[in-house]
């Protein structure tokens, strides 16, 4: 048996993006040929997909459609593990594939959307990349005869999309860039659930009370808290990005216009990347010699 070193290892790795030991066991199978070794794995990109699931995929792209009369859109976001995939144009060719499908069909299911010729097109591309490529999620937002829906694309990786009752597609791409700058959380504080109101509360409470402050002071201080609270986290109440003198929902009703919804996307957010000390693996990994 050939003696497999850990530069070896390292330069299948980089070229094959497949793990250590899958790379360690290929290249003890072809002798230690790395070119036969890839060759192999390549007769058996088959298996590749499926070994590349459980990879963390936390970049990519988020892109949207919007119809020509703005009262339909849809947003999705679907990622690679690394960003020069998320570059890559058989990657964006393929998201071009989901999109476009995903609002063809109005599907919000990704799985339902993923039957099929799309899934296969995806076990095609991660074969042929050699990366994990997964559809994350996907929105749609439906408005009626007075709606303006319009989406906002920052650098690929923050997608928005915006529905205004009245106003104008100017007007909800501006407010669209907002809240791919800001990120508020809901439209309104009308619209912060309840639980997410009392937890607040609690923390703010906790806070309060360990200043040794009267309780009519401390409950002022609470009630103080909370409305700045809410009005950080609430859309209409957010200075405006372009012009902070000027709260965004003044912004949509001097424009005749009321904020209806909004759905933002950003690329991996709550996804926990794997951080890979590669001299550490290898040095874990029994077998090899430097």
């Amino acid at each position: 048996m050939a003696n497999i070193t850990a530069s070896q290892v390292k330069e299948l790795r980089e070229r094959t993006g497949l793990g250590m030991m899958e790379c360690k066991k290929a290249l003890v199978e072809a002798n230690g040929d790395i070119e036969v070794a890839i060759d192999d794995l390549r007769k058996s990109s088959g298996l590749k997909a499926a070994k590349k699931a459980g990879r963390t995929a936390a970049e990519g792209v988020a892109v949207s459609r919007v119809s020509a009369d703005g009262k339909s859109a849809a947003l999705v976001e679907v990622n690679s593990e690394t960003d020069f995939v998320a570059r890559d144009d058989n990657f964006l060719k393929f998201v071009d594939l989901v999109a476009d499908k995903a609002f063809a069909d109005k599907q919000e299911d990704v799985a339902a959307l993923m039957a099929g010729e799309l899934e296969n097109a995806r076990e095609a591309l991660v074969q042929k990349i050699g990366e994990n490529i997964t559809v994350r999620r996907v929105a749609m937002l439906t408005g009626g005869a007075d709606s303006v829906i319009a989406g906002y694309s920052h650098g690929g990786r923050i997608g928005v999309l915006v529905e205004l009752k009245g106003g104008n597609e100017e007007l909800a791409k501006d407010i669209a860039m907002h809240v791919a700058a800001i990120n508020p959380q809901f439209v309104s504080a009308e619209q912060v659930p309840e639980e997410v109101l009392e937890r607040e509360k609690e923390v703010v409470r906790a806070q309060s009370e360990s200043s040794d402050k009267p309780a009519e002071i401390i409950e002022k201080m609470i009630q103080g808290r909370i409305k700045k609270f809410l009005a950080e986290i609430s859309l209409v109440e957010q200075p405006f990005v372009k012009d902070p003198d000027v709260k965004v929902g003044d912004l949509a009703r001097k424009a005749g216009a009321e904020v209806v919804s909004f759905v933002r996307f950003e690329v991996g957010e709550g996804i926990e990347k794997e951080e890979v000390d590669f001299a550490a693996e290898v040095a874990a990994t029994a077998g090899l010699n430097r």
